[in-house]
């Protein structure tokens, strides 16, 4: 789920950033496919390898969705809003990229593919050390039987112990007597 909103917000933020709007019933269409495709992906570690490429293939579907649902909403008094979407609909509408928004897609889509991919080393690194303290902790209350305390022996009384490095000098200084 992380993955779905994370891809995006990343799309919606780059549309709208590039001057276009995005329906709300877009937003909704476009969460259910990140999660789509995300979902098969789940419950197990993804690393970078996986998520670049799902990253960028997701992002350039929501481009094209984003950019199809402005176009359809395009004002009635626009010269191609009747006709289906030819070449001069599809330069109008953001669906032919230039340089710069393949570039601004590409670092996005890079840096967030990192982001995601560290963070999910992470969250798997601390599941599995939680794993392994929890497992040392129940396991010998789960081995030893429920009928005998666990501990029989009472703890040791605490000593004082004779200080190795003790500084003998402590206190104020005698008085030198001449």
């Amino acid at each position: 789920m992380v993955f779905a909103v994370v891809c995006l917000g990343l799309g919606v933020a780059a549309h709208v950033l590039g001057g276009a709007s995005v329906p709300a019933p877009a937003m909704v269409a476009a969460l259910g496919v990140a999660f789509a495709a995300a979902y098969p992906l789940a419950g197990r570690e993804r690393p970078l390898a996986v998520i670049l490429p799902l990253l960028a293939g997701l992002q350039v579907l929501l481009h094209l969705l984003f950019s199809l649902s402005h176009a359809a909403h395009a004002p009635a008094g626009h010269p191609h809003a009747a006709l289906l979407p030819d070449l001069g609909m599809l330069a109008h509408s953001g669906l032919v990229p230039d340089l710069g928004m393949l570039a601004a897609h590409g670092w996005a889509v890079g840096l967030t593919a990192l982001w995601l991919a560290r963070g999910e080393a992470a969250l798997w690194s601390l599941l599995r050390r939680l794993a392994v303290r929890l497992l040392v902790i129940w396991l010998p209350l789960l081995t030893t039987p429920f009928s005998t305390p666990l501990c029989t022996t009472e703890p040791p009384v605490l000593r004082s112990a004779v200080l190795r490095h003790v500084v003998s000098r402590r206190g104020p200084p005698r008085a030198v007597t001449a």
